[in-house]
């Protein structure tokens, strides 16, 4: 791989700019604390150091949050009675103060290919999907986690683009969905080294935009790569973007986790469109981030996710210019049948139309699958998840 310049400092400059922009609005759509009713706070999603600073708070000692990370984030274990190695009036003092919190599956959905969704509810009664799609040929498969509840893009294609961003995920929101899809399929504790897991990969490409939740992701995402814990490595997890630009940088930065960025057309006036973001971030911007993703390697690819939408972005012209694009990057290219969902003003490439497409990408020398629909039947595929939550309006003045 070529070498990775520096951005020039007039850029860097904007960037910082533009992160701080990003992080004063992410804070309006903040969650509420990780608290009860009766005032216990939820130990799951706090950092190693927060968990410290709660047990100091009740005059425990720091090797207490050692033992909970054990049991909350290698056995899963939720009910403090069941941490055999804590003393009961310990176990008893622990409950007093804290919970060990799950989201509540509302609805949970079994498609007839086995694909798995869950209508989470939260403790502000606000909800988001989850989703799970085992591997057809392996003891393995990605769990499809929401960052937000809603979203605030309004991609015209995507059924959660409907959907008002109602508020964002906190950290326990976030990480509590992969561990509640675990325990559905009870797989706790951790699967060490070498032994399979059934829940092997994470993708942020449920509801919301990552990237303008980036810190609570973050935290979550650091929690999930903690070996003392859930030990998923940075490589099993992929988180996808539209291309918050800014954001870009400082994820591959901090985190280094695989990138997946939604493309979806190759001119500036059709993204414009159908994916409004691009006019804050054109086409030019996006490629020059991903160049500049630390963690892109012929090891681990950038993934182009690209929906094939009928007469619109699928021509010979557009996958050539696709190829153009992405020339000289570690890349591979997801081509995305349409799904369809109530409503939707678009239709689905034609086959032909689709191999085509695929067949000059790959001659280009960039794999380019095509994605198998997954979960049709229960509106768990790629841009079918939308729930029925609303955001608050604030009283009048």
């Amino acid at each position: 791989m070529n070498a990775i310049l520096p951005p020039p400092a007039s850029v860097a400059d904007l960037t910082e700019a533009e992160r701080t922009r990003i992080l004063a609005k992410t804070a309006r759509f903040a969650p509420p604390p990780a608290r009860t009713a009766d005032g216990r706070t939820d130990l799951v999603g706090l950092t190693r150091e927060e968990l410290v600073a709660e047990l100091d708070r009740i005059g425990e000692k720091p090797f207490r949050a050692k033992q909970l990370w054990h049991w909350i984030y290698h056995q899963g274990a939720t009910d403090f009675a069941r941490m055999s190695t804590i003393a009961k009036p310990m176990q008893a003092k622990l409950a007093e103060h804290f919970i060990v919190g799950r989201p509540e599956a509302a609805v949970v959905q079994t498609s007839t290919d086995e694909t798995r969704k869950w209508l989470f509810r939260f403790r502000d009664g606000q909800e988001a999907e989850t989703v799970y799609i085992p591997d057809r040929h392996e003891d393995r498969g990605a769990v499809c986690i929401s960052s937000q509840v809603g979203c605030t893009l309004a991609c015209r294609f995507c059924h959660t683009g409907t959907q008002a961003l109602v508020r964002n995920l906190g950290a326990a929101e976030i990480v509590g969905q992969f561990m509640a899809a675990r325990d559905s399929y009870n797989e706790w504790p951790s699967p060490k080294g070498e032994t399979p897991r059934l829940l092997s990969t994470i993708v942020l490409m449920g509801m919301g935009e990552p990237l303008y939740n980036y810190e609570n992701v973050a935290k979550a995402m650091t929690i999930v790569m903690d070996n003392e814990g859930i030990a998923l490595s940075r490589r099993r997890i992929t988180l996808s973007t539209s291309g918050v630009v800014p954001m870009m940088d400082r994820c591959g930065e901090e985190l280094g986790v695989n990138l997946a960025v939604s493309l979806h057309a190759v001119r500036d006036d059709l993204r414009d469109e159908i994916v409004p973001l691009n006019r804050k971030y054109p086409i030019a911007e996006l490629m020059a981030a991903c160049r500049r993703y630390p963690a892109a390697s012929n090891a681990r690819r950038i993934t182009f996710e690209y929906v094939m939408l009928k007469d619109l972005n699928d021509s010979e012209a557009d996958a050539r210019e696709l190829v153009r694009l992405i020339a000289g990057l570690p890349a591979k290219v997801n081509l995305i049948p349409f799904n369809p969902w109530p409503g939707s003003p678009y239709e689905t490439s034609t086959p032909a139309a689709i191999d085509r497409f695929s067949r000059i990408v790959m001659d280009a020398g960039f794999s380019s699958p095509v994605r198998t629909p997954r979960g049709r039947d229960i509106l768990a595929a790629c841009g079918q998840l939308k729930t029925e939550s609303r955001r608050e309006r604030p009283p009048a003045r």
